[in-house]
């Protein structure tokens, strides 16, 4: 639920442009890498973090090596939520870098420096998109995609693909399953969100910017006495007048209705991570439970001390819990990349 501000070069062409390091975030010992690229028609930005893939022009002897090993390493890509951009993750993948982990995170198409959404239904593009991403990524690991509030979303739709080189999914606090009464509020009321639109009077920008400083970190974060300036300041900077917040607002009325048709969970076979959250205002706990049972499988996380966007509460914690599972979901797979038939295990005791 954070907006993010371009910030590598002034490149004419930003699908084209290399990795560049980024230093502003985690500080000079962790480097997370920024570049851009294209998946499903549709430009974006990534930043990566943790080993960087050993590609020599060496012999095929060495070239098997190295596609063997990625198929025993994990390759962590994470899908942020509604009006957030990756760098929602910045912390998280500080953390995974100095765990060792390869991780990327992009921009979802419509928010952050990611291209613009086309008119029509949302969920089939982010399919699209998350596929193409999927299907990239698998070159450098087994990809275990995470995904938060609608990236958590975007994820249990890829896990319903069969098709996909996925190695396991993480959803944290997805939708649709069991919202609070503000989620469920805007998806049944859109004639307030459209009153509210045509105010005969503009609502000033000041007041706008005021609301949305004090409505924001209770949103994201568990205790909003915890909010990190930078992280609410980029979302803030989301709403910037009435009229771009009645728009947002209309929007996620209309990707709430989706949700209505949104998963299909029996197709669920891969290794499933559900993590809830006790202190998330916007998706009940109790949805990560639902959806637990919906898919016997699968393992389930509950932090009572999270909140909505758990990668700003808990960074370390969440990347702890993660490397366990994807270190699971590899050994779940198989030496021969198949994958075998996995029990629900506890991950109490993951987390510190």
């Amino acid at each position: 639920m954070i907006a993010s501000q371009r910030e590598a070069s002034d490149s004419s062409d930003p699908e084209e442009s290399p990795d560049q390091a980024d230093t502003a975030g985690p500080g000079p010992d962790i480097e997370i890498r920024a570049g851009y690229r294209r998946f499903g028609g549709f430009s974006t930005r990534v930043l990566e973090a943790g080993p960087r893939p050993v590609e020599r022009p060496a012999g095929r002897r060495f070239r098997k090596r190295s596609a063997d090993r990625r198929r025993h390493q994990p390759r962590l890509v994470l899908l942020h939520g509604y009006c957030d951009s990756a760098d929602t993750w910045r912390p998280l993948l500080t953390e995974l870098a100095r765990a060792g982990v390869s991780a990327a995170a992009v921009d979802l198409p419509g928010f952050g420096d990611a291209a613009a959404l086309r008119s029509g239904a949302i969920l089939p593009q982010l399919d699209a998109f998350a596929a193409a991403v999927v299907q990239d990524q698998s070159a450098l690991g087994g990809v275990v995609l995470v995904g938060n509030s609608l990236g958590g979303t975007t994820a249990l739709r890829a896990a319903q693909n069969p098709e996909l080189p996925l190695t396991g999914v993480a959803s944290i606090a997805a939708p649709g399953l069991s919202d609070s009464w503000l989620m469920r509020g805007l998806a049944r009321n859109p004639l307030a969100r459209r009153l509210a639109s045509a105010l005969p009077v503009p609502v000033p920008r000041f007041l706008v910017r005021t609301v949305a400083q004090q409505v924001v970190p209770r949103l994201l974060y568990a205790d909003s006495r915890n909010a990190a300036a930078e992280h609410v300041a980029r979302f803030v900077n989301l709403f910037p007048d009435f009229r771009s917040t009645t728009d947002r607002l209309d929007q996620a009325g209309r990707l709430l209705t989706e949700l209505d048709e949104a998963y299909e969970l029996e197709r669920i076979a891969l290794p499933l991570l559900v993590v809830a959250c006790g202190k998330d205002r916007l998706v009940n706990a109790s949805s990560g439970e639902r959806l637990h049972s919906l898919v016997p499988h699968s393992r389930l996380l509950v932090r009572e001390d999270w909140g909505h966007c758990p990668q700003l509460d808990d960074p370390r914690g969440l990347a702890q819990a993660l490397h366990y599972f994807a270190t699971s979901a590899m050994a779940a797979q198989g030496a021969d990349g198949r994958r075998r038939s996995t029990r629900p295990a506890a991950l109490a005791g993951a987390v510190g």
